[in-house]
């Protein structure tokens, strides 16, 4: 039983919400640091990272994470952030600052970042008693959302940024969290979201993964499998509000509204074909398991490969979406330079919530190998697809490719046309 601060047995509910633009002007400066190479700043926010592991690149899932807890806030009224693995606690800090979070627990097992981040978050009054904006602990993050959960103290707010394909996290995660709370999950391990290490998935998430073509789509989609299976073990379901892959890392980041009650017949918790003769792909459900075969071929080829059990719905819902959007602009984080790029993920990532586009998608190289033709123009066989009446996307994934309800046959179809004028 860990020991935890007296203060932390009543939820803080300020009297009124803040603009964080203008908590930025209110703000005192930054606390002096020892060592230039590890000062950064971050939306305006200055902070040391000291000797913590901090990625730049990661900014963007961030940023992400800041409109989804501010949304709730708007929402709800009220925001407890549980930031288990805080680093350095940049995270920490803009949610205090940004998503105006009516309390913080910044926990990190490391305790050499102790001084780091106390540092940070020092820019922040920490306030007393029921009043206490933060609080900063060095505990095994399921030791703290094991005795949440027993002390019956929730988060609105749980954002678990683990290593590799660690899921202990999961169940503690979900009897941690408020019913209607955000959970925000985090994979790095592309080996085994590759097909590479399928047993090791098994034993994770409980999926069994085979490579194929999509694969850091899979990654996002084995993460949430592993939070639909832990929570209809507790008798709740999980809803994606966004999936966001990032290269670099690689990292895997999803964003789960976690409600009551179990989705009926296993809903979008299937198994995933693909056939490397035809290149399609195929949702087979677990009645189907022993009966599997590919439309090309009435017997079950070698070419066929099968991944799962995953999630096989949406990645994201479209209206959340248009939400985080809205307040990106109002905030003044959509425009010119790293704005942009927020812009266009989160456009993005609407365009791929189109419900008639199902999971995977195409690669414009593989269209172009099957076909035995140059590779389209991404653009021009985008719109011949709408032209014939499917649907269709560019995928944020993979720079070179595209969703789509069209069969890949279909594709090489209009793919050889397009070439042929």
């Amino acid at each position: 039983m860990i020991s935890l601060p007296p203060y932390i047995t009543s939820p803080i509910y300020p009297n009124k919400p803040q603009n964080p633009n203008n908590l930025r002007k209110t703000r005192p400066p930054a606390p002096p640091v020892s060592n230039s190479d590890h000062y950064h700043t971050e939306r305006g926010l200055q902070f040391d990272a000291g000797d913590t592991f901090f990625r730049r690149e990661s900014a963007t899932g961030r940023d992400l994470g800041v409109l989804a807890a501010a949304l709730h806030k708007k929402t709800h009224h009220s925001l407890r952030v549980l930031d288990a693995l805080c680093g350095c606690g940049i995270r920490s800090l803009r949610y205090l600052i940004e998503a105006d979070a009516d309390f913080v627990w910044a926990n990190d097992a490391n305790e050499n970042h102790g001084n780091v981040i106390l540092s940070n978050l020092s820019q922040i009054s920490r306030g007393f008693g029921e009043n206490r904006r933060w609080v900063v602990t060095h505990c095994d993050a399921n030791a703290v959302m094991a005795d949440s959960f027993v002390h019956k103290e929730y988060f609105d707010f749980i954002d678990v940024d683990s290593f590799g394909s660690d899921s202990s996290f999961l169940r503690p995660a979900l009897n941690a969290l408020r019913f209607g709370g955000l959970l925000y999950l985090t994979s790095t391990d592309g080996y085994t979201s590759g097909g590479h290490r399928p047993q090791h998935c098994l034993a994770a998430y409980g999926a069994y993964l085979r490579p194929m073509p999509y694969s850091n789509e899979l990654g996002l989609r084995m993460l949430i499998a592993g939070a639909v299976r832990e929570a209809s073990v507790l008798g709740y379901h999980v809803v994606p509000l966004f999936s966001y892959y990032s290269y670099h890392g690689p990292v895997f980041r999803v964003l789960l509204q976690v409600k009551r009650g179990k989705l009926p017949n296993n809903s979008h918790y299937s198994f995933i074909g693909y056939c490397n003769k035809c290149g399609n792909s195929q949702a087979i459900s677990w009645d189907r398991l022993g009966q599997i075969h590919c439309p090309c071929n009435l017997n079950v080829p070698g070419s066929l490969l099968v991944s799962g059990p995953l999630y096989t719905g949406p990645l994201h819902s479209a209206t959340y979406l248009a939400e985080m959007l809205n307040l990106a602009e109002q905030w003044g984080w959509t425009g010119n330079g790293t704005g942009k790029d927020l812009e266009k993920l989160l456009k993005q990532l609407i365009d791929e919530s189109d419900p008639k586009l199902p999971f995977g998608f195409i690669k414009l190289d593989e269209l172009a190998s099957r076909a035995k033709i140059d590779s389209p123009p991404l653009l021009t066989m985008m719109s011949a697809l709408h032209k014939e009446g499917y649907a269709t996307s560019r995928s944020h994934i993979a720079s070179n490719a595209i969703k789509t309800n069209c069969p890949m046959a279909e594709c090489i179809r209009i793919g050889r046309e397009l070439r042929q004028c």
